[in-house]
C-alpha cells in the first residue's frame, strides 16, 4: 500500500482537530483548522454527521493515531502485535512504542518541525544511532541509545540554521536528554503517557484489533 499523499491539512479536517502535521504552520493563522474548520469535501461545512457506532469510534481512533505518526496500516499493526502480549496496558504500550520510533525521536529532539520532515531527514541518512548510520524511520530506539548527526552533515546549512534554536530549546520530553554543545540526544527512559500530547484513547484501538 502506498503512503497517502493527501494534503496534511485535509487529515486534520477529517479528524476535526489539529494533528500538528505541518510544524510551525499549525500554530499560525494559515492553519486549515483556523481558516476552514469543517470536514473536507463539498458536504463538509455544516453537514450533520450522526453519532458513530462503537466500531466507527474505534476505527476513527486508529486512523487518527496513524495520521499523527505517519505510519501505514502494516507498520501500525506490527507495532500493535509487538506489544499486545506484554505486561501492562496495551494501549499505553502501543503509544510508547510509537514514541520510540526513530523519526518521532528526531522530531521530539527538535531536529525537525514535523514528523514528516523528520522522516525525510532519516531517509536521507542524516543521523547515527550509537555511532552507526540508520536511515530506517520505523527503527525503535532503546534506553541508552545516543542519537547524533552524521559527521559530514553537521556543516550543512540546515543544521547550522537550527543550531541556535536547539540551544534555546527547553521542552524536551523527560525520557530524553540533549547536549547542545555536541548536538546529540540520548534516550534515558520510557515515554510518559501524560506528556505524549496525543488526544486519543489508544485502548480503543486495542479493542478494534481484539474484535
Amino acid at each position: 500500500m502506498a503512503r497517502s499523499i493527501d494534503a496534511k491539512c485535509r487529515k486534520c479536517r477529517r479528524a476535526m482537530e489539529k494533528l500538528f502535521l505541518k510544524g510551525d504552520r499549525c500554530a499560525s493563522p494559515k492553519c486549515a483548522m483556523v481558516r476552514r474548520p469543517s470536514f473536507p469535501g463539498v458536504h463538509g461545512k455544516g453537514s450533520g454527521r450522526g453519532q458513530k457506532s462503537e466500531y466507527g469510534l474505534q476505527l476513527a481512533a486508529k486512523q487518527k493515531i496513524k495520521r499523527i505518526y505517519g505510519v501505514l496500516e502494516k507498520q501500525f499493526r506490527k507495532h500493535y502485535d509487538d506489544v499486545k502480549n506484554k505486561e501492562g496496558i496495551a494501549g499505553d504500550l502501543l503509544m510508547e512504542r510509537l514514541e520510540r520510533r526513530f523519526d518521532n525521536v528526531i522530531y521530539r529532539l527538535g531536529f525537525a518541525d514535523s514528523r514528516s520532515q523528520a522522516r525525510q531527514l532519516v531517509n536521507h541518512g542524516m543521523f547515527f544511532i550509537n555511532g552507526k548510520k540508520n536511515d530506517v524511520p520505523s527503527t525503535v530506539v532503546k534506553t541508552g541509545d545516543v542519537i547524533t548527526i552524521k559527521s559530514n552533515k553537521t556543516e550543512k546549512n540546515y543544521f547550522k540554521n537550527i543550531e541556535q534554536a536547539l540551544k534555546n530549546k527547553k521542552d524536551f520530553p523527560s525520557w530524553m536528554t540533549f547536549d547542545a554543545s555536541k548536538m546529540e540526544g540520548q534516550i534515558t527512559g520510557s515515554p510518559k503517557i501524560d506528556e505524549i500530547g496525543v488526544n486519543v484513547d489508544a485502548q480503543v484501538v486495542v479493542e478494534y484489533y481484539s474484535r
